[in-house]
Formats: C-alpha cells, structure tokens, sequence
C-alpha cells in the first residue's frame, strides 16, 4: 500500500476538487501546471538540472495543438499526441545542446534557449500569430468511429477529461520515477562524478530525462490551450517558464505529489490575493520568500514535519521510568531490590 499511497492521495484531491471549487476552469487549470510542474520536478528533483527552458517546450505544446485543430482539423486525442511529441522533440534539442554544460552555464543556456524560442513565436506571425496568437481553438468532444464518448463543452466536463489524463500521466511517472532509470537519476544527482565512475552515460541519461519532461509539459501546454480556446505568446514567455520552477520549489522537489501541491497553492493563493489587491503580485512575492527562508523542502517537506511531530507527541517514552516504579525504588530497603 505504501508504494500507492501518492498515487491515492492525488486521486483524492483530484476527486477533491469539484466539491471544493466553483470554477471548473480553474481546477483543470491546477492539473494543467501540476503536469507542467511534474515534467520540470523530474529535471530538478531527480537529475537536479535546474531549466528555465520548461516555457519552450508547454508553448511548443500549445502552439502545435492550435494549428492542428483550427488548421488541419485533425481529431483531438492525435492532435494531443502531437503536441505531446513536439514538446519531446523541443526538449530533445534544448537538452541535446544544454547538458553538455554543467551548473551555472547550463542555466545560462537553456535561458537563452527560452528567450530566442519567445522571439522566434513572436516573429513568426503566419504560424503562431505573433502578438496576437491563435485564437479561436475549439474544444471537440472525444469520440470514436462517430460516435461519442465524452462531452468537454462545460468546464467541468472538461475538467473530468484533464483529470483522467492527469492521473494516469501521473501513474506513469511513477513507475518511471521508481525504476532503475530514475533510481539512476537519484545517483547522477546525488553524485555526477561517482555516477560516471561506476560507467553511467550521464549525457544519455540527462537526455532521456529532458525528453520525458518535455513531453508531459508539451501536453499540459495543449490541454491548456484547449481550456482557454486560444494559444498566446505569453505561453511561451520566460515568465512561464519561472512560473513552472516556482511551483515545483513550492511543493517539494524529489516528489511528482507535491509537484500537484505546489500547482494547487500557487494558483489557488493567486485568485484569493488577485481579489484582496490590485498589486496582489507584491503579496505573492512575500509568501514565496517567506517558502524559500522557513520551508526548503517545500509543501511536502512540512507536511512531514507536521506528521513526525505528531508522531512523536503520541509515542510514549521508553526511556523514563513511571512515577510508581520510580516510588517503589525509593522507599523499598535495599536488600529487596534485584
């Protein structure tokens, strides 16, 4: 049970969600960027590459998804097939050039690849609309053969199809997250240096990882583009991509549940300050120092102090000897004790 416990956890507050919240929108919205904050979790928490690329590859997603569906007319579930694979291949590229560079300068370049990815959309206006972006993409119903298997007109019907594609994405990155692959990027983490001793390809590793986490963000950028009906610039601006990193920190790195926590408490304290104070980001910014000063492991890491803390109030101490046997000692003479 142990081994499932996150996947039931997320599966509880995703089933959570519609009984908490009132916008639909804004649920599917969390699952979105918890997809996002998942692929950029697997970077930082698992390999420890710190990317401010993640904006390149959940803008490849959107942009590639609107021109399939307003363009080409291609059925949805292929349309979301390509946007998932355009950001493998956004991610291939940036990771190919980018993890032959080690701290600050891999940094600096997978940067500079999220600033000419920005200009390079905002240039080509025929294909991505410039400024402006693509406008009016439709949200079609699933189906098959003609025949239909899931209505997404509402918010919330459109919600229950995020949600499924959320979980068993999540799923999946379990398993990947728990097998020898990412076992071995916990060594290339934890040590390059011994990892390429033992013989690891920490360049093929650190590809594959990049890879993987440029698919499930290309996703969350389609999926996002159908929840709002159009694709804009700002999707691929570096403000997404700080976004992106600022949820994964929040919630907890090393761990694709907090990745969801972190998604939720950014967006959700957002709206609610959004509403208090025009200048909400002034807010926003306070509580993320207050996360980076007193809570370096995140949403995840103080829930488990929390639970430890429990734990420990509850558990009776061995070491002290009760009141009455302490009594007894005392006043017994000394021939009677053992």
């Amino acid at each position: 049970m142990k081994k499932y416990i996150h996947l039931v956890f997320a599966v509880l507050l995703v089933a959570a969600m519609p009984l908490l919240m009132q916008s639909g929108s804004l649920a599917s919205e969390v699952l979105i960027f918890g997809l996002a904050a998942m692929g950029c979790n697997l970077l930082l928490g698992f390999t420890g590459l710190l990317s401010f690329g993640q904006g390149i590859f959940f803008g490849l997603g959107s942009y590639t998804i609107a021109l399939m569906l307003t363009r080409w007319a291609l059925p949805m579930p292929l349309a979301l097939l390509l946007a998932t694979l355009m950001g493998a291949l956004g991610a291939a590229v940036v990771g190919w050039v980018a993890i032959r560079q080690r701290g600050t300068y891999f940094v600096m370049l997978t940067l500079a690849f999220a600033q000419m990815f920005y200009f390079i959309a905002y240039t080509a206006t025929g294909l991505t609309g410039g400024d402006n972006g693509l406008m009016d993409v439709p949200r079609p119903d699933l189906s098959f053969l003609g025949m239909k298997l899931w209505t997404l007109a509402s918010p919330w019907q459109f919600y229950g199809f995020v949600a499924a594609i959320f979980l068993a994405a999540f799923w999946l990155l379990q398993k990947v997250s728990r097998s020898t692959f990412g076992r071995t990027l916990l060594a290339v983490r934890d040590n390059e240096e011994r990892a390429a001793a033992i013989g690891y390809n920490l360049k093929l590793l650190k590809l594959q990882a990049f890879v993987i986490s440029g698919a499930v963000t290309g996703l969350a950028g389609g999926l996002h583009s159908m929840m709002t009906g159009l694709a804009p610039l700002s999707n691929a601006e570096y403000h997404t991509s700080e976004m992106i990193l600022v949820m994964t920190v929040i919630g907890g790195t090393g761990n694709l549940f907090a990745s969801l926590l972190g998604s939720a408490f950014y967006l959700l304290v957002a709206d609610w300050l959004s509403q208090l104070w025009p200048r909400w980001l002034l807010l926003l910014g306070l509580v993320l120092m207050a996360v980076s000063l007193w809570m370096q492991r995140g949403l995840w890491g103080l829930g488990e102090k929390m639970w430890n803390f429990v734990l420990e109030r509850r558990r009776p101490s061995a070491s002290l000897p009760t009141a009455t046997t302490a009594t007894k000692d005392a006043i017994a003479p000394h021939g009677d004790k053992a």
